[in-house]
C-alpha cells in the first residue's frame, strides 16, 4: 500500500521560512518523480514544484520560483520543499504527489495534476502578514 505522509506545515510570519517533508512508503521511491501542489481556500489545487526521479531536474511554478526549493533523498524515501521569503498568498494546504517514471529518463518530471498516481493527505501552511 502506497503512502505519502507530509509533515512540517504550520504558521509562519511573512518573510519567514518553512520546510515541508514528504515520506513515501510502499513504492520504489527512485522510480517516481515527485511533486508538490497546493490548494488555497476557495481555489483549485495548483502545481508548485516537481523533481525528477534522480533529482537532476526540477521545475517551479512562476509564483514560487526563486523562493522555494524542491529536493529529494532517495536513501530516505523523502522529498522536501524548502520555502523562503514566504508571503500570505502562500497560505494553502500543501500536497505531495508521486508519478511513476520508471520508463522515463532520470531527468524527466511531471507538472500536471492528472499525471500523478499517488497523493498525500496534505499539510496546512499559514503565512501571517
Amino acid at each position: 500500500q502506497v503512502q505519502l505522509a507530509e509533515s512540517g506545515g504550520g504558521l509562519v510570519q511573512a518573510g519567514g521560512s518553512l520546510r515541508l517533508s514528504c515520506a513515501a512508503s510502499g513504492l520504489t521511491f527512485s522510480w517516481y518523480g515527485m511533486g508538490w501542489f497546493r490548494q488555497a481556500p476557495g481555489k483549485e489545487r495548483a502545481f508548485v514544484a516537481a523533481i525528477s526521479r534522480t533529482g537532476s531536474s526540477t521545475y517551479y511554478a512562476d509564483s514560487v520560483k526563486g523562493r522555494f526549493t524542491i529536493s529529494r533523498d532517495n536513501a530516505k524515501n523523502t522529498v522536501y520543499l524548502q520555502m523562503a521569503k514566504m508571503k500570505p498568498l502562500d497560505t494553502a494546504v500543501y500536497y505531495c504527489a508521486a508519478a511513476d517514471l520508471t520508463y522515463y529518463t532520470g531527468s524527466y518530471y511531471k507538472i500536471l495534476e492528472n499525471e500523478y498516481d499517488y497523493w498525500g493527505q496534505g499539510t496546512q501552511v499559514t503565512v501571517s502578514s
